[in-house]
């Protein structure tokens, strides 16, 4: 393999790693749904060090977001469905169709009709994968089940918006919050069940995740920044606590609030 160029060289690695005989036997279990939670994961790790901005960890993750790539695309080819540069010819295709103002001459006077422009191309691909299927095509179509919740659901919101159905301003979006909050703390009292408790709060979360969107905040990203502080506001509550040699499961929660609220005085 020496002299190869990178990604040549991944390919033939996958396909001694998928060897029949020779290969590796984790490599030789797996199956594209036993892949679906590592391909999860290693997105995820590409957001955090993105985050982070730790360029070294980047590149790192990267290249493990592309083996989960390299990887489908083998399973694939021993189907004999497709290969890797299937993937990649496809790839290059939807690129140029997508952005017809680069590769065919089309001009567009304003972000916004280039973003109309791009989501009516979705969607004729969308109803060209459809085939002769009987339904009509729906706007909430290919909005993948296995996303995050909060950004599904500001996906889900995005899509229904193309129809109007959508307040134009966010004032309307934090009432509806309130009278979502209402209704939480109404079953709350009535002593509701599980089921209850757990679709009013699920209406609730969407609500705040349509006014991230009304805000142009991506819910997910927020939410990721606030698990950062929060543990970030916790970590120097164990630091005080340790340097008196307490826990933090020691103390009232009274103490513990002013430690919170000393880690915030503190920048962190």
């Amino acid at each position: 393999m020496t002299g190869q160029e990178p990604m040549g060289r991944v390919l033939e690695i996958m396909a001694r790693l998928r060897d029949p005989e020779h290969g590796c036997p984790w490599d030789l279990k797996q199956r594209m749904d036993t892949l679906v939670p590592h391909t999860l994961e290693e997105a995820y790790e590409v957001a955090d060090a993105v985050q982070r901005g730790d360029m070294e960890e980047l590149r790192a993750e990267l290249g493990d977001l592309l083996l989960q790539v390299v990887f489908y695309a083998r399973l694939a080819q021993e189907q004999g469905t497709f290969d890797f540069n299937d993937v990649a010819a496809t790839l290059a295709e939807k690129l140029v169709r997508r952005h017809p103002h680069i590769f065919a001459g089309e001009r567009f006077d304003s972000e916004a009709e280039q973003h109309a422009a791009w989501e009516a191309e979705k969607a004729r691909e969308r109803a060209a994968r459809r085939g002769q299927a009987q339904d009509p095509p729906g706007l909430l179509d290919g909005v993948a089940q296995a996303l995050p919740a909060l950004t599904r659901a500001a996906k889900l919101q995005r899509r229904a918006a193309r129809a109007g159905f959508d307040w134009d301003a966010p004032g309307p979006v934090l009432d509806k919050i309130r009278e979502e909050l209402d209704e939480v703390h109404a079953e709350m009292t009535a002593g509701g069940a599980q089921d209850r408790m757990e679709e009013e709060v699920g209406d609730l979360l969407f609500a705040v995740a349509n006014l991230a969107r009304h805000l142009e905040v991506d819910p997910e990203a927020a939410l990721r920044r606030g698990n950062a502080k929060f543990e970030r506001r916790f970590r120097h509550m164990e630091a005080a606590l340790a340097r008196q040699g307490q826990r933090p499961e020691e103390q009232t929660l009274e103490a513990l609030e002013g430690l919170w609220q000393e880690a915030k005085r503190a920048g962190a």
